[in-house]
């Protein structure tokens, strides 16, 4: 463990893993026998979506019958929550666990807290969110937003995906979903799948690793539209589901969800 200015180190056999609390408790990189899996940079490794999952139509949301505007970072919608742009705080830190919290605040309307705990094995990842209120109760969504390297090195070939979704969740011209479950369509994709059953996602770096997402939520968005990434994110809620599938955090109830990254070497 490691609380130095770049990140929390931790480590399991030659499996290192660094989150960056001052940067959105971003897992900033995974480094497995040498390869590097995460695209680096300051807005990439892989971020927890707190307290919603991808767009908000028009940055606008309600709890009962009041009406809240939030920021249009992605214009004309608000994106990804405010967790990734918030400066957290390490509770505990160990040689391969820790565990980390914010408190929401600004432009979030609701007061709350946050926490994201993260254990390493050297055969997996498991990651926890979780989201607590003793206050108001409001509407949120929790899940990751991993940037997966299309290859794991120049010569290596690119990440193939494989999963099974149960429905995709059609999208409008505005980039929401409208409603309506297709059947799945082939990529590229920028779209949320259904999987009710839990998230299962396979990615294969073939010849070097595989690696499978799998977590209890029952959305995943597949984002493969760039050239260097892959993204696999597990989410308790379909983009703009404050609106159209709220889940309600209360003093008795809050919002918990899990994922887990197992992998094997090719």
């Amino acid at each position: 463990m490691s609380n130095e200015e770049n990140g929390v180190l931790l480590a399991a056999g030659d499996v290192e893993l660094t989150v960056r609390p001052d940067n959105g408790c971003r897992i900033a990189s995974l480094v497995i026998g040498g390869a590097e899996l995460l695209r680096q940079g300051e807005r990439y490794g892989t971020f927890p979506m707190v307290p919603w999952c991808g767009r908000v139509a028009d940055g606008r949301f309600r709890n009962g019958g009041v009406l809240h505007q939030l920021p249009l970072n992605s214009p004309p919608h608000a994106i990804h929550g405010t967790g990734r742009d918030s400066v957290w705080r390490t509770a505990r830190a160990g040689k391969s666990e820790a565990s980390f919290t914010y408190d929401l605040a600004d432009p979030w309307p609701y007061s709350g807290r946050v926490t994201q705990t993260v254990e390493l094995t050297e055969q997996s990842l498991t990651l926890a969110l979780g989201i607590e209120t003793y206050d108001t109760s409001f509407p949120a969504q929790a899940g990751w937003h991993p940037w997966f390297r299309r290859r794991l090195d120049a010569q290596g070939e690119e990440a193939r995906i494989d999963f099974t979704p149960a429905w995709q969740e059609k999208r409008g011209s505005d980039q929401l979903p409208t409603g309506e479950r297709i059947a799945p369509l082939p990529g590229p994709w920028d779209d949320c799948f259904g999987m009710p059953d839990g998230v299962a996602v396979t990615l294969t770096w073939p010849g070097q690793l595989e690696l499978t997402v799998t977590s209890p939520a029952r959305w995943v968005v597949i984002y493969d539209e760039q050239e260097e990434a892959v993204c696999v994110e597990p989410q308790s809620g379909p983009p703009n589901g404050l609106n159209t599938d709220p889940r309600l955090v209360t003093p008795l109830e809050p919002l918990e969800l899990t994922a887990t990254w197992s992998w094997r070497r090719l």
